[in-house]
């Protein structure tokens, strides 16, 4: 008589699957400690990316000033301009690198789950592109100029918006969102937009004007403030608890419509779902830091090299590691070359295409299971 093992037993929607881009890699880090280490390094790195800079400043200063700034503490007259440039200038700066590296880093584990491809990214879905043409308006335009500091953010979220829904008009089938249709829609909406932009950029009158747009275009956080900080955390805030809560669900996904279904997992409104929260999210993010590319493509790898494929174990890891990543590549686009400010996605590429090639030929694992 036949007999069943655990072997032969079907999987569960918990299961760790073979998520797009990775196979079981050979050895894990510990889930906990490294959360620890993440969560430890991330502010270490934040107060190294506030004393970092071209205005000198000693770590003391640094801490006096951040102190005095969370706990209400008072400030002698002739430190003003000091404080001014920690707690006005640079740490709402380096916050919202944080909030932008993780948000990326989670959307992306999330996207290349949706469309099950190895090389997807957040701005795969066109949303990036979509965003430029309205930040592009007020930018080169003046457009929006009513809004005052608002005009940016408001003019690029609502084109990414825009955008949004030009692709699910797109991609959607009456069998609802596919893989393929996601891909190749926001493919072309991506061109789309971007000759658009180029040909913004290309009619603009004011030279200042257009290096300020591909300035943005190449990724910048020059333009942080405490005012750009709360919508941006607030939405990554709530695009990661979704993600979290579905983790099982994506789980399911990333093993195809088939499986998924045969785990209980609906792929029509799961997939419909995360194309409304990472389309939100990444509007958000862009619309305050402009298109900083490699950090959703390369982080959530990264985050699968260390612990595997279970997405319950990535979307621990990914966002912290994006977060400290995008600080620190922050201090980099400002020290380098001092007082010039580098674009963050100038470094961002510099960093990842040879760690992307680095991670291709690691062995036991693979991009798209080639």
């Amino acid at each position: 008589m036949a007999t069943t093992t655990d072997d032969a037993a079907p999987p569960r929607a918990g299961d760790r699957p073979h998520a797009p881009g990775a196979r079981r890699p050979e050895r894990r880090v510990p889930l906990i400690p490294l959360i620890i280490v993440l969560t430890v390094a991330l502010p270490i790195s934040l107060v190294c990316g506030v004393a970092f800079g071209s205005a000198g400043l000693s770590w003391v200063e640094v801490l006096r000033f951040l102190r005095a700034g969370l706990t209400g503490g008072t400030i002698a007259p002739d430190q003003v301009a000091s404080y001014t440039i920690v707690w006005e200038l640079r740490f709402p700066r380096v916050v919202l690198a944080a909030v932008v590296g993780a948000g990326l880093a989670g959307v992306g584990v999330a996207v290349q789950a949706m469309v099950r491809n190895a090389l997807a990214d957040p701005f795969v879905l066109g949303i990036s592109s979509g965003a430029a043409v309205g930040a592009n308006a007020v930018l080169l335009f003046g457009l929006f100029g009513s809004l005052g500091i608002w005009a940016l953010s408001t003019a690029a979220f609502g084109s990414a918006l825009l955008s949004m829904a030009l692709v699910y008009a797109g991609a959607r089938t009456p069998q609802g969102l596919t893989p393929l249709r996601l891909v190749l829609t926001g493919t072309a909406m991506y061109y789309g937009f971007s000759a658009l932009t180029t040909l913004m950029v290309s009619s603009a009158e004011r030279g200042e004007a257009a290096r300020s747009a591909m300035m943005w275009l190449l990724g910048s956080l020059g333009g942080a403030s405490w005012d750009s900080v709360p919508i941006a955390a607030c939405a990554v805030a709530a695009g990661l608890t979704h993600l979290v809560w579905s983790a099982r669900r994506l789980n399911g996904l990333a093993m195809g419509d088939e499986t998924a279904a045969a785990l209980g997992v609906d792929a029509r409104r799961l997939r419909g779902e995360l194309f409304l929260v990472t389309a939100a999210v990444t509007g958000a993010v862009v619309a305050v830091s402009g298109a900083i590319g490699f950090v959703g493509l390369m982080v959530p790898h990264f985050a699968r090299m260390l612990v595997g494929a279970d997405h319950r174990r990535v979307l621990a890891v990914a966002p912290l590691l994006g977060a400290v990543l995008l600080v620190w590549v922050d201090i980099l686009s400002r020290v380098l070359l001092a007082p010039v400010e580098l674009p963050v996605g100038v470094i961002t590429a510099v960093v990842g295409v040879p760690c992307f090639v680095l991670l291709m030929r690691r062995r036991g694992y693979t991009f798209g299971g080639s």
